[in-house]
């Protein structure tokens, strides 16, 4: 078993492989056989492999392929790949994104000091780590903003939003931007949202969407109820100018956004001119 190494020293506060690996793996015994687990396989949505695990140490790595030309009744351990490469919950998550693409592997198990499978993290995880990166930085700018213009003080937390509770702050989106957002939601990829509670004392929600209405009229397309969302605490006393907007333009709910399938999102045409 080979420990994937960082190419050089990774800064404090970089994203690391234990914010995004998923840390419910499901594994199986070295001693399953190759029928058993090619029928888990064969039912599975999203498993073409699995980490062999005796106890909770991983012994190797069983994929679809080593399945193929093996007797039903052979025992995982014989035919598994033990040449295997892991990575450590600590390690740079763009290290993590070199090794699987350097190796041509989708998934990697991450192991802790003692050998022990602690997670996994995909080509999947890696792309939404590059997706989410710019999303602190959006919600510093709209904190120093909101500070600035209201002489106040505002905290934020992250936790996840019944979208019934956002009140849009533009009323349109473009059919062509939210299939492509629909397309991302599926795969686990959309970067959190970011909404402003005005109330935060209160036990009703009532939270202003500042950034991701594509991203939460695909959820509602798809029947997702809540969202992972930064949300910025600010003082009720606050009269901010997106409330008046969306009072304005009588934006109550998601039902009041108009989706616009006659004219291309402006940044599709943006690149259209610019080729």
């Amino acid at each position: 078993m080979d420990v994937a190494a960082p190419d050089g020293g990774t800064a404090e506060g970089k994203p690391k492989v234990k914010d995004y690996m998923t840390r419910d793996v499901a594994t199986v015994s070295p001693d399953a056989t190759v029928e058993e687990v090619a029928r888990r396989i064969a039912e599975s949505d999203k498993h073409n492999g699995y980490p062999v695990c005796d106890g909770r140490r991983v012994e190797g790595f069983v994929s679809a392929r080593d399945l193929l030309l093996a007797e039903d009744e052979e025992p995982i351990f014989k035919v598994m790949s033990q040449d295997l490469i892991v990575a450590h919950p600590d390690m740079d998550v763009n290290d993590a994104a070199r090794v699987i693409l350097r190796s041509g592997i989708q998934k990697l198990p991450v192991v802790d000091d003692a050998g022990n499978l602690v997670g996994i993290i995909s080509n999947t995880d890696v792309i939404r780590s590059q997706i989410e990166r710019a999303t602190p930085e959006k919600v510093g700018k709209l904190m120093r903003t909101l500070e600035s213009i209201h002489d106040t003080e505002v905290e934020q937390t992250r936790r996840e939003v019944p979208l019934d509770d956002l009140t849009p702050t533009q009323g349109k989106v473009y059919a062509d931007e939210l299939e492509g957002r629909t397309y991302e939601l599926e795969r686990g990829l959309a970067e959190p949202l970011v909404v402003i509670d005005c109330a935060p004392e209160s036990s009703d929600g009532d939270f202003l969407l500042a950034d991701g209405h594509h991203r939460v009229m695909a959820a509602d397309k798809i029947d997702i109820d809540t969202m992972d969302a930064y949300v910025i605490l600010v003082d009720e006393d606050v009269e901010l100018g997106m409330a008046k907007t969306a009072e304005k333009e009588g934006l109550e709910g998601l039902e009041d956004v108009k989706v616009v399938d006659y004219a291309r999102h402006p940044l599709v045409e943006t690149t259209k001119r610019l080729q």
